[in-house]
């Protein structure tokens, strides 16, 4: 673990969330956590003519058939949550600077966000995952859940090397486990082979899904600093590169960049909003940043209903 999370306790931890981000989230969200977890609802309301930038997942197929125009469903916002964290927890996500981890955002992300959904009467979970599902926790309310959870992923090891992470078996084990609908965050560097896309628009499809992007600056922009080893944090596999070679370094950030653009386009094509946080991020900013912009999705939406 990063920093200094690993030798405090999860009570240590979620005070310190609640005093320097919770409650500032309090003043800048001014009450209105909805915007970070609502979106389309869970129960059906009503059915109304497909409209230009509909959401596609919406669409009745039957009505659509039987009044030869395209028709979407509307949902009632529930006001009871239950939400799911799927978190790749794979040797990736420890990477960062020696100040904080990706591993370290990760966990200050999931006790912050259950804290904000289990003080409104709502349940949390997670499915842990490292190449494999590691542990699956049920979803519970309240206080303590949020400290479980906390202890849970504060026990999970670090990993020297592994396979190269696959995304797919965690998001198909999500489709089949979660039988209720439900908020899904999935949590992750994205480092991962391909073909989870796919089930990810599945997953989508009967759950409101979340995806959280996290990275490291250094991940991008190589710094000068001369010959190096870099290891490959998946495999363990190391290569010498000159970084003050400012073709490589270009090189490296082009293929980073296009990486990045892949990603934007493969979760837009799911439907899934996109939350990217690094190690040097705020975490207030970030997450105030992303209720605005579902705010805004969600008047836009409003205004063709």
């Amino acid at each position: 673990m990063s920093t200094t999370a690993s030798a405090q306790t999860p009570e240590r931890i979620l005070q310190r969330l609640e005093w320097q981000v919770i409650r500032r989230l309090d003043g800048q969200l001014q009450g209105d956590y909805r915007s970070l977890f609502y979106g389309y609802g869970v129960d059906f309301a009503d059915l109304r003519e497909y409209q230009p930038e509909d959401d596609i997942r919406y669409i009745d197929w039957n009505v659509t058939a039987r009044m030869d125009a395209p028709y979407v469903r509307q949902y009632a916002e529930d006001r009871e949550i239950t939400a799911w964290f799927l978190l790749d927890l794979s040797p990736s996500v420890d990477f960062g600077s020696a100040q904080r981890q990706k591993r370290a955002v990760l966990v200050d992300l999931v006790a912050t966000l259950s804290r904000l959904l289990t003080r409104h009467g709502n349940r949390v979970g997670a499915i842990l995952y490292s190449g494999q599902i590691d542990q699956v926790i049920p979803a519970r309310g309240g206080r303590n859940q949020v400290l479980h959870l906390v202890n849970d992923l504060l026990k999970q090891p670090q990993l020297a090397s592994a396979s190269f992470t696959d995304l797919v078996p965690l998001i198909s084990g999500a489709q089949n486990a979660l039988k209720r609908r439900s908020l899904v965050f999935l949590i992750s560097d994205f480092i991962s082979a391909p073909g989870w896309e796919g089930p990810l628009s599945l997953l989508n499809q009967r759950h409101e899904v979340l995806a959280v992007r996290l990275w490291d600056s250094r991940e991008v922009d190589l710094p000068d600093i001369g010959l190096v080893i870099m290891e490959d944090a998946e495999t363990g596999e190391q290569l010498y590169v000159d970084t003050s070679d400012s073709k490589f370094r270009a090189r490296f950030k082009e293929a980073a960049l296009g990486r990045e653009l892949k990603l934007n386009q493969a979760l837009k094509h799911a439907g899934v909003d996109l939350l990217s946080l690094s190690t040097e991020d705020d975490l207030v900013g970030g997450l105030a940043r992303f209720a605005a912009l579902r705010r805004q999705r969600r008047a836009r939406i409003g205004s063709r209903g």
